[in-house]
């Protein structure tokens, strides 16, 4: 299993997770609805987000909680580079979700956007955490495509900006 780094090159022993969506909604708007911070909480399941430090802008530190039942994840994300509408770059500095993330956004017309959100993770636990990415690869899969569709739902009912 491999994954890419910062900058782009293969890396061993990190998860990868991908997600796609199509959104009847301008490129602007569903770039905007993204990287509205706190409102992510609204579509990624069971989690809270609040901005640490920072703006909303680049350099800006994100903290996403995710909750179920007794159990959280803490992710700490720096925003690394926005260029509107089109990308969006983090790095997930926490101590258990650690690498790169992007949402890429291109326009397929005025009003049709297609979304892909990549994810790379180093994977905790050492040659554990690199035996267990099989196992936990089709819920993290499951996850992000879940909300990625929930995001679009949002953005087309105009419940997201």
């Amino acid at each position: 299993m491999t994954s890419a780094g910062q900058n782009g090159a293969a890396q061993p022993g990190a998860g990868e997770v991908t997600a796609t969506a199509i959104i009847n909604a301008p490129a602007l708007r569903v770039y905007a609805a993204f990287t509205d911070w706190e409102r992510q909480g609204d579509w990624i399941p069971f989690t809270r987000v609040r901005i640490v430090a920072g703006d909303g802008g680049e350099g800006t530190v994100i903290e996403a909680v995710t909750t179920v039942g007794p159990a959280s994840i803490v992710d700490v994300m720096r925003v690394d580079k926005l260029d509107p509408p089109y990308q969006v770059k983090v790095v997930h500095t926490g101590r258990l979700l650690r690498g790169p993330g992007v949402m890429r956004v291109t326009s397929m017309g005025p009003n049709r956007t297609q979304v892909v959100w990549h994810e790379w993770f180093q994977l905790p636990g050492g040659s554990l955490g690199k035996m267990a990415w099989p196992l936990l690869w089709p819920g993290s899969k499951a996850s992000l495509t879940r909300a990625l569709k929930r995001f679009a739902r949002m953005v087309e009912s105009g419940q997201l900006p």
